[in-house]
């Protein structure tokens, strides 16, 4: 499981193990890692190291000292490097005499950086660390810009420049890099959209930092752990021991929700599904397997978990009922705009609330745009006024438990599932992982963890619709598990 931590606890942690280490020990550490990874990039975009041109973005923190000092390493092996000063009388003195002592080379005039960054065959971004705040500054947006522009790899030290450490916010401009190398600990803004997109390939460079578990910020559960986690019939297991998941879903005007549900509950580990709505027909044709009633929820049968919501119009009566029940209960689509807040916080047994970026604007009141730029306060706020653990859709899947603590980050998926009804697939089969024995969260993440799997295995780089995706979660199970 990867895990990342806030600013505040890497800091900590650093001063901790500087103060046990010799002078400037640590920053060596972190810039030997970052020249390994350059001196890697190099031999793939320029061929080799010796003659190839670096460009280094230095602002005045530790950022630009490791900077300067993984420079003076590339030096060393023949790059020519050069190092662009954005605060030139508050540069590492350190770390700049180790890049002049190496025979790199320094300029101070943004201008003349922009123009070597546009012929660089690596460009280094040190200019603001992990304590930056609000986008860059006025004279670094330039650099930022010719490095865009050019055909230059770009390598970050830390974090991208611009991006918001602890939320992956990006309230200006920032830099994109091709690769970002970190050090000690992922921080959430390289785990969480929008920095996570501007972040590129991750790498993480250990120093030896002392962090505890338990101050995660951040899970990113990781094939082995997701195996670790799926339900697995015993020799004793008959379709009711292993859970049955109720899905009240669909309506006349939307049956092929309630069929999408089905279709991903069938495929989540739970023994059977028991469906209750207007889309019987359409379900049975689709699936005969499926227990279908018509009595309404409270007398279609005994269910370890219900789905409500997908597609169901304006039934709150159902979504009503469902949230009177002593069962697990998620909550998608239009049962989240029929859920009265008080019934929902009033529940005694687990509740896992789905929505994506527009549904929990609505149900926050903000703009939509308020909730992608902040989704890791949007989750935990969600969670907190609900009372429920929330899984938030998006580019970013996040999940946030009822009772705090880490929030959960997905890290697989693809653009392609941007596709009507995909998330009704998601709800059958989270749906069906709670019905198992799964917790709330553990449901959650799972079950995003394997639906972006099976995204990406349904498409393979093609378009895809949400009944291929719910087809792939069988494909998606067998390769997490194999991994275990």
């Amino acid at each position: 499981m990867r895990t990342a931590y806030s600013v505040e606890t890497v800091r900590t942690a650093e001063r901790e193990l500087m103060a046990r280490l010799p002078d400037g020990a640590l920053m060596q550490r972190a810039a030997a890692g970052l020249a390994a990874a350059c001196t890697e990039l190099l031999g793939r975009v320029a061929g080799r190291v010796y003659g190839s041109r670096v460009v280094l973005l230095v602002g005045s923190g530790a950022n630009g000292g490791d900077a300067l000092y993984a420079g003076a390493r590339l030096a060393r092996r023949g790059a020519g490097v050069t190092a662009v000063l954005l605060a030139p009388d508050r540069a590492h003195a350190g770390g700049l005499e180790a890049l002049r002592r190496a025979g790199g080379s320094v300029v101070d005039d943004a201008g003349a950086g922009a123009a070597l960054v546009e012929r660089a065959h690596l460009v280094l971004d040190g200019i603001v660390g992990i304590g930056g705040k609000g986008g860059l500054r006025e004279d670094a947006v330039p650099l930022a810009e010719a490095a865009a522009r050019s055909r230059a790899a770009v390598v970050s030290v830390d974090l991208p420049s611009g991006v918001d450490a602890d939320t992956g916010q990006v309230p200006g401009a920032a830099v994109r890099a091709d690769l970002t190398v970190t050090f000690g600990a992922h921080k959430p803004g390289l785990l969480v959209d929008p920095g996570r997109e501007y972040a590129g390939s991750v790498r993480l460079v250990d120093i030896g930092l002392p962090l505890p578990g338990e101050a995660a910020e951040l899970e990113a559960l990781q094939h082995a752990d997701v195996a670790r986690l799926l339900p697995v019939p015993g020799v004793e297991s008959d379709k009711y021991r292993r859970g049955v998941v109720g899905i009240a879903a669909g309506s006349a005007r939307y049956p092929g929700a309630a069929v999408l549900a089905v279709s991903g509950a069938l495929r989540g580990g739970a023994g059977a599904v028991r469906y209750v709505g207007p889309a019987g027909d359409a379900v049975i044709a689709r699936f005969p397997e499926t227990l279908v009633s018509d009595q309404g929820p409270a007398k279609a049968g005994r269910v370890q978990a219900w789905v409500v919501g997908p597609g169901a119009g304006d039934d709150a009566g159902t979504v009503a009922e469902v949230l009177s029940a002593s069962v697990p209960v998620l909550i998608d689509a239009d049962g989240l705009r029929l859920a009265e807040v008080s019934a929902v916080r009033g529940r005694s047994a687990p509740t896992l609330m789905t929505p994506h970026a527009g549904e929990a604007a609505a149900l926050l009141g903000v703009s939509r745009e308020s909730v992608e730029a902040g989704r890791l306060e949007a989750v935990r706020e969600l969670a907190s006024r609900y009372s429920a653990t929330v899984l938030l859709k998006g580019s970013t899947t996040v999940v946030a438990a009822a009772e705090s603590g880490a929030v959960r980050v997905n890290a697989t998926g693809t653009s392609w599932l941007a596709t009507a009804g995909s998330g009704d697939v998601l709800s059958g089969l989270a749906g069906s992982l709670l019905a198992a024995g799964l917790s709330a969260r553990d449901a959650g993440s799972v079950g995003a963890y394997l639906h972006g799997l099976a995204g990406r295995l349904a498409s393979d780089g093609a378009p895809v619709g949400a009944h291929d995706v719910a087809a792939a979660i069988p494909l998606a199970w067998r390769d997490a598990r194999d991994a275990d």
